[in-house]
């Protein structure tokens, strides 16, 4: 990053400087990695479950909403599972879903393992993810969930991103503009 420019996020009570990372020659977004930030993983995690109903799983895409998934599972005593982006030798009757993110290049699967898929059969669960933009990772996610009937009972995140701020159907602590150049 050439210049040193950040956004002030405020993730419920907690303020974050991140770094406004462009995305093209238009358009620019404020990076959120959750990963090492104790303090707002935690927080987070209190605050999402807060506001959401009772629940018996958590799933969540492979990366970084796991530590994010990990302390709701943590605070709550529900189990959660990781929807993963590479099929498993462990894998038994894996279910596939393809998924194009904002922040990757190119598409991606995500997988989740036909025992765990099983196990959720039914079951009511929350989506978990660390940012919200375009909502296609949460769509793979749904489509998944789909696959073992299970009712979801919230769909979360820390940070919704530009348009899906608006979304009636998200549970989030804050929000994230899309910055033009």
């Amino acid at each position: 990053m050439a210049k040193s420019e950040f956004y002030t996020a405020d993730i419920a009570g907690l303020k974050r400087d991140l770094p406004v990372c462009p995305l093209n020659d238009k358009l620019s977004i404020a990076g959120f990695v959750i990963f090492g930030d104790v303090e707002i993983t935690v927080h987070a995690a209190k605050e999402l479950l807060a506001r959401v109903p009772e629940f018996d799983y958590i799933l969540t895409p492979e990366a970084k909403s796991i530590p994010l998934a990990y302390e709701m599972s943590r605070q709550s005593g529900k189990k959660y599972f990781v929807a993963r982006k590479k099929e498993k030798l462990y894998m038994r009757d894996p279910v596939k879903v393809k998924v194009q993110s904002i922040t990757t290049k190119g598409e991606q699967t995500l997988i989740l393992d036909g025992k765990d898929g099983e196990e959720l059969r039914g079951r009511k669960i929350v989506l978990v993810d660390d940012v919200i933009s375009t909502g296609d990772s949460l769509r793979a996610l749904e489509k998944l969930a789909e696959n073992f009937e299970c009712e979801i009972v919230a769909k979360t995140a820390v940070f919704a991103e530009g348009e899906a701020f608006n979304r009636k159907d998200l549970t989030v602590l804050s929000f994230l503009p899309l910055i033009e150049n």
